[in-house]
């Protein structure tokens, strides 16, 4: 097992989860976070401190698509290891349905 983000994520980036992370498995992309599932350890500490619940064991049913998106882009994208500032509107963004057809970008974040 391992956890995984999903499209709740996109644009909303809170980052709280790169914070208790005891394994840094978190890349960065331009507007997500994701996991890289080989790295991560289940332990399941970043699932709470996620606020917009975009992190999920990959034992739900329906999360393959984010399994292979964040396999693929841990691999592209750089590490972060230290919370950043969310985006300026992601309160806004939280809870919004639809967010990967309409905002996902596969552009690399700055990492640290």
């Amino acid at each position: 097992m391992t956890y995984v983000v999903t499209d709740a994520c996109i644009r909303c980036k809170y980052m709280d989860c790169v914070e208790v992370c005891p394994v840094d498995c978190f890349y960065e992309g331009e507007n997500m976070l994701v996991i890289n599932p080989s790295e991560c350890i289940d332990c399941g500490v970043c699932e709470p401190e996620c606020p917009a619940e975009a992190i999920l064991p990959d034992t739900e049913n329906g999360l393959e698509k984010w399994l292979e998106l964040n396999r693929t882009y841990s691999e592209q994208w750089p590490n972060i290891t230290q919370k950043g500032d969310a985006p300026a509107d992601a309160d806004a963004m939280k809870g919004e349905e639809g967010k990967f057809e309409k905002y996902f970008s596969p552009e690399p974040g700055t990492g640290n």
